[in-house]
């Protein structure tokens, strides 16, 4: 793999679990987290992303943000979970329209309730009328895909570290991992959502104690929030 959009490359589509959301009681199949993120891919294009351009996400671990991340690493564009950056896009929850300033070259994407506002784009309404095919175009492994305040990683270093945690946490196809630790930290984007489906694994968004789970993906010191979760990955140990 070159590039985080080889993640969600057609021969990936099975129907083994890529996301579970326990909130929701919902599975997104791979076949269904591929051609979902595709969509979303052409829904940015749409709104004028292209290669090197930023898009912004909610750092909330929901289905929205994680497609939206790879449909961006389809275009070659540059994510932030840090929504007051500077951004072509930025996609944040219905209930948080009201919290991003209006900006003449950026375009708001809600998801969840629709939103009133005309000039406002509804995720789930552009996502779904798109096309089910993966956007065109070549990118390359040096090229930058996670941003932030004071730093950066390309889509080689990225990989790499994910593939590190794989190893390093014995994750397989079998593998399901929750995310507890927050997206704004892009080690927690890393092992919490890169490195499971690098194995062919699920990325699972937790509900607190209800949630089990192979390996739990937690910031520095924390200790899985006492849900009943197999084994503890802290995201100092992320090699990035």
């Amino acid at each position: 793999m070159d590039t985080l959009a080889d993640l969600v490359a057609r021969e990936r589509r099975s129907d083994d679990v890529a996301l579970r959301v326990d909130a929701r009681d919902r599975e997104y199949s791979y076949r269904d987290f591929c051609t979902t993120a595709w969509k979303a891919g052409h829904a940015l294009s749409h709104l004028g992303v292209h290669a090197g351009s930023a898009v912004a996400l909610a750092p909330e671990p929901a289905p929205q943000p994680l497609l939206t991340l790879f449909g961006a690493a389809c275009l070659g564009a540059r994510v932030t979970f840090e929504t007051t950056a500077d951004a072509r896009a930025v996609v944040v929850p219905a209930e948080r329209v009201g919290d991003i300033e209006d900006r003449p070259s950026r375009k708001v994407v809600v998801y969840g309730d629709a939103p009133t506002d005309p000039s406002v784009a509804h995720w789930e309404r552009t996502v779904w009328s798109e096309n089910p095919v993966m956007p065109p175009g070549d990118h390359a492994a040096d090229e930058t895909v996670l941003v932030g305040r004071d730093w950066s990683f390309t889509h080689g270093e990225v990989l790499t570290a994910a593939e590190a945690v794989v190893d390093a946490a014995g994750l397989d196809s079998a593998s399901t991992v929750a995310l507890r630790a927050p997206l704004t930290d892009p080690r927690a984007v890393v092992a919490g959502v890169i490195a499971p489906l690098v194995a062919g694994g699920a990325v699972v968004v937790p509900t607190g104690e209800a949630t089990t789970a192979d390996v739990s993906v937690v910031a520095n010191g924390a200790d899985g929030d006492g849900a009943d979760d197999g084994a503890t990955y802290h995201v100092a140990n992320v090699p990035l």
